[in-house]
């Protein structure tokens, strides 16, 4: 949903040149968040979900040596006194994090996370803290609409951990930089190299000329890049999901493209005869009635079309949550934490209106809503069979645009892989290793293990019970004298060894709502109302 997906058309090169020369917005500041890294720092007592696959265990004291888990150390049985025998021993400067009673899990990774924008007055610091508040120490940026030079900056201070930011993964916009539309397969492997030298880590496509897109993602493969697609309605007749496995890509963003994928009895979307790509109240009502239009679920073509894309070892990043609101509008803008995170600019840039992109609220009602659920349906459908199948689904946020707020629209993502058919231990897989495995980082990060890198997510609930607990306002309980209590939130989001208290990065974003709201006199309303 990055604003330079608005523009797609035939001149959708000279477009990202413009947006990626002109659209920076403020870069983190200095870091003076975080203590660590430690010689030595021992997490002790927590249950662990090691992101595997595998059931919570625990007690466990977690021994992390600067930025590396080095032990995990079970200590016996719930609810008997740990004996100190089994404990690891603290080194002198050594570093103790007494977390008995709380939930461990790896850095969640958000496969779909822009860095703010200028449109919607967000600036880098806002974004990363909203990030590491919510226990994401680990975002891939698709399209590097800052430009690639801003985002390479921030990828590397977030790598040396000078400023408070998950590690980065720059995928640029196909065509970004070039001073000319990209035209013929020549032009298209000569940009993927210089792309590959100027440091990027992958590729995000919206859609070219079959030679184009054929000869690019090719490229991108034999260099050993990565490469996703948000296979827009301007190309996709053309060129869709199965071409893009076919050739070499790994990972498709939103569904776009695959449902055609899955046409039966026709090649092009039923549109209206007056639909408009470019206003999006035609595009974003017309994209509710899509998966219908697809062949039924478990059926020949179906299966074949899913199967194929399993033996290419195709990545599906859903991002079920961007679009949650065309299905539920009123429940999704009254979401309690915009009133006291939603930047003004922010909340100004979802309401209605013709030009921000995703604020095609023009007119959309119970009809809209509907198709919209029953899309979702079909889609989760998909989704769901493909991971039972053995596909690798991620989690991805594409937020800051349809009332999804950065770090709350993440975890709004993995309630809805859990209203797909995931187990939650399923949701957490997407969210850390598999994640990690699409981006060729797993050797690294995306699971709690002995030689990987210290991003863990601690949270004083257990999230496998009741994912909510995952979001910066918590979940309500009440307690034994029948009062009402707030329960959850990430405690700690360790990344590279640095512990971070999570709901202090949280306080720093609402200092900064409530800072703009001083100046500007600024009162959150419901659109419409005075």
């Amino acid at each position: 949903m990055h604003i330079i997906s608005k523009w797609i058309s035939a001149f959708f090169i000279v477009m990202i040149i413009t947006v990626s020369s002109n659209a920076q917005i403020t870069k983190a500041p200095e870091r003076i968040e975080g203590d660590g890294q430690y010689t030595q720092l021992i997490i002790r007592g927590v249950t662990l979900i090691n992101g595997t696959g595998a059931p919570a265990f625990g007690p466990v004291d977690i021994v992390i040596e600067k930025n590396k888990i080095v032990q995990i150390s079970s200590l016996g049985s719930p609810g008997l006194k740990i004996a100190d025998s089994r404990r690891p021993v603290l080194k002198a400067g050594g570093k103790e994090l007494n977390c008995e009673g709380m939930y461990a899990m790896p850095g969640l990774i958000d496969m779909h996370g822009h860095i703010g924008g200028v449109e919607q007055g967000t600036p880098a610091e806002y974004v990363f803290k909203l990030w590491m508040a919510h226990g994401i120490t680990t975002i891939r940026d698709p399209s590097a609409g800052n430009g690639l030079d801003w985002v390479l900056d921030e990828k590397k201070k977030s790598a040396a951990n000078t400023i408070t930011a998950p590690r980065i993964f720059a995928y640029t916009a196909f065509g970004m930089g070039s001073a000319n539309p990209i035209v013929t397969a020549e032009q298209a492997r000569t940009w993927v190299q210089q792309n590959a030298k100027n440091g990027a880590d992958g590729i995000k496509f919206f859609g070219a000329s079959p030679e184009v897109m054929d000869a690019a993602i090719r490229e991108n493969k034999r260099l050993g890049l990565r490469s996703c697609c948000h296979h827009a309605q301007i190309d996709v007749a053309r060129w869709n999901v199965l071409n893009s496995a076919r050739a070499g890509m790994t990972s498709m963003e939103h569904w776009y493209g695959l449902p055609e994928a899955l046409f039966t009895d026709k090649s092009v979307q039923q549109f209206p005869l007056d639909y408009n790509y470019n206003n999006e109240q035609n595009r974003f009502e017309e994209a509710g009635k899509l998966w219908k239009q697809a062949a039924a679920p478990y059926s020949e073509h179906w299966n074949k079309v899913m199967n194929e894309l399993l033996s290419l070892d195709f990545t599906l990043d859903p991002t079920f949550n961007i679009y949650d609101a065309n299905r539920d509008l009123q429940r999704t803008r009254r979401a309690e934490w915009h009133e006291t995170y939603t930047l003004p600019s922010l909340w100004k840039f979802y309401e209605p209106s013709r030009q921000s992109h995703g604020s095609y609220w023009q007119s959309w009602g119970t009809e809209q809503e509907v198709e919209w659920k029953n899309n979702y349906r079909l889609w989760m459908t998909f989704i769901n069979e493909y991971k039972n199948r053995g596909g690798r689904v991620t989690a991805g946020s594409d937020n800051g645009f349809i009332y999804q707020l950065y770090g709350f629209g993440y975890i709004r993502e993995l309630e809805l892989l859990r209203e797909a058919g995931f187990h939650p231990l399923e949701v957490i897989r997407s969210a850390t290793l598999y994640a990690a495995q699409a981006l060729g980082a797993d050797k690294e990060i995306g699971s709690v293990e002995v030689g990987k890198l210290a991003d863990i997510a601690i949270v004083n609930a257990n999230p496998l019970k009741n994912l909510q607990v995952l979001y910066g306002t918590g979940a309500i309980e009440l307690n034994a004298d029948n009062k009402i209590v707030r329960t959850g939130g990430v405690q700690y989001t360790i990344k590279d060894g640095i512990v971070y208290d999570a709901k202090k990065l949280l306080a720093d974003v609402k200092a900064m709502v409530d800072a703009e709201k001083k100046k500007t006199g600024w009162v959150l309303k419901q659109p419409g109302i005075e």
